[in-house]
């Protein structure tokens, strides 16, 4: 049965400030980056099928550096959607 996993994006500089996000196109924080591979630790051992992310880039670079060290080193189908904008990041796994 498959898995789904769902993810959000890591501080951004904003969520830093204190500061309402929403749709602007805030980057990571340090701390944000550091969350992101603290996630990618976690899910290593998993194998995913599929990802979905918004058009954001701390959205996008969550992901990114979720995988970058990913151990399955498995190129999985990922899409954009600015329906996703609301930051969710969604991974379908075996």
């Amino acid at each position: 049965m498959p898995n789904l996993v769902l993810l959000r994006h890591g501080e951004s500089q904003w969520n830093l400030e204190n500061r309402f996000t929403g749709w602007v196109d805030i980057p990571l924080s340090p701390k944000g980056e550091n969350e992101a591979h603290q996630a990618g630790e976690k899910l290593k051992e998993y194998k995913f099928e599929k990802g979905y992310t918004s058009v954001l880039r701390r959205a996008i670079d969550t992901m990114d550096i979720v995988f970058k060290n990913h151990r399955a080193k498995v190129i999985f189908r990922l899409e954009r959607d600015r329906a996703l904008n609301d930051d969710t990041m969604v991974l379908c796994r075996d």
